[in-house]
C-alpha cells in the first residue's frame, strides 16, 4: 500500500456512491475514501455493512437516516473542523436523491466544510439510458405522494406543463403503490401514454416493461405478487402552451361513460370506479366536485 492510500483523507464531507444491487458497480475512487475516512454514515449500517465486509473495509460505520440527520449534521462538522473526513452513504445509489444527505451537504457548506461528491451508480440514469426514450432533456422527480388525491393532482399538473421538445419523466415507486400510480396515469395522460418500468436494477432478475401505460397496468395486475422497487420513466406528450391536454379522462367522463355503458346511477357509477382505480369512492367524488368547479 503506498503513503497515499495508507494517509488519511483531506477533511470534509464525502458523499459517496454505492451499488443499487450488484456489489461489483463501486468505483476505485469510492472504495478508497470508504477505506480511508474517519467514520462512514450509513442510512442503515446493517446494510452497509455488507458491502463493507465484501470489500474488507474496517472503517467504524455511525448511523444517518432522515430522522437524526439533522443532529447528526453538527456533529459531524465539529468532527470534520477537528481535521476528520466523514464519508457518507445511502443503502444503494447516491445520497441525497431520494434518501439521507441533501442537508448533510446543506448545512456543512453553511458551516465551511469542503462538500466532496465521489459519483457512481444511480438508478434514475441507469433505467433511462436503457429506456430507448429521449435522454436529451428529462426530469426526475423523485416519488410521487402516497396519497390518492394528491398523487393525482400531481400528475395533472405535470400534464398540463407546456414543454416543445420531447422530455422523459423519471418517477420511483414502491411496489404496493405502483398499480394505483399507473391507473392514475392512464386516466390523467390516456391509455396510449407510452412508459417505461424498470426493477430489480443491476440485479439477476433485471427487467424492463416497454409500452403503453394501459398494456403494462394489465400485465402487472396478471401477476400474482409485485416485488422490487420501480424506476417509472414515461414519455411526456409534446404540448404547447395552451394547447388543450391531450387523451386526458375526466372522473365526470369516465362516470359517464359507466353510467351509458352499464345504466348506472352516479353513486353506482362511483363505486364502480373506485374498484377500478384503487381510490376510495369519497376521494373520487372530491375529485368529480373539483373537476366540475374549475367548469364554472
Amino acid at each position: 500500500m503506498s503513503g497515499e492510500e495508507s494517509a488519511p483523507l483531506a477533511p470534509g464531507l464525502y458523499l459517496v456512491a454505492t451499488p443499487i444491487g450488484n456489489l461489483g458497480d463501486i468505483t476505485l475512487r469510492a472504495l478508497d475514501v470508504l477505506r480511508r475516512a474517519s467514520r462512514i454514515a450509513c442510512e442503515d449500517t446493517r446494510q452497509t455493512q455488507k458491502l463493507l465486509n465484501h470489500y474488507g473495509i474496517a472503517t467504524p460505520t455511525v448511523s444517518c437516516h432522515e430522522h437524526n440527520e439533522r443532529a447528526r449534521a453538527a456533529e459531524f462538522i465539529a468532527e470534520i473542523q477537528r481535521g476528520n473526513a466523514i464519508a457518507v452513504v445511502s443503502d444503494a445509489g447516491m445520497p441525497g436523491i431520494s434518501d439521507p444527505g441533501v442537508l448533510l451537504a446543506a448545512e456543512a457548506i453553511a458551516a465551511g466544510v469542503p462538500v466532496i461528491p465521489i459519483p457512481g451508480a444511480n438508478a434514475a440514469l441507469t433505467a433511462l439510458i436503457a429506456s430507448g426514450l429521449p435522454t436529451a432533456e428529462f426530469t426526475f422527480l423523485g416519488f410521487l405522494p402516497e396519497k390518492a388525491g394528491a398523487r393525482r393532482t400531481r400528475l395533472e399538473a405535470l400534464a398540463a406543463a407546456p414543454h416543445d421538445t420531447a422530455q422523459t419523466l423519471i418517477f420511483y415507486e414502491a411496489p404496493h403503490r405502483i398499480a394505483d400510480t399507473l391507473a392514475d396515469l392512464e386516466s390523467v395522460f390516456g391509455p396510449a401514454l407510452r412508459i417505461i418500468l424498470a426493477r430489480e436494477l443491476t440485479k439477476l432478475h433485471e427487467e424492463f416493461l416497454r409500452g403503453s401505460v394501459a398494456e403494462l397496468r394489465h400485465a402487472l395486475a396478471d401477476r400474482e405478487r409485485i416485488r422490487g422497487e420501480f424506476v417509472l420513466l414515461v414519455e411526456a406528450p409534446v404540448r404547447s402552451a395552451g394547447a388543450p391536454i391531450q387523451n386526458q379522462e375526466t372522473i365526470a367522463a369516465r362516470i359517464a361513460s359507466l353510467q351509458s355503458e352499464f345504466g348506472l346511477d352516479e353513486k353506482e357509477a362511483l363505486k364502480r370506479l373506485a374498484r377500478e382505480t384503487g381510490q376510495s369512492k369519497s376521494e373520487l367524488y372530491r375529485e368529480l366536485q373539483r373537476e366540475r368547479a374549475r367548469r364554472k
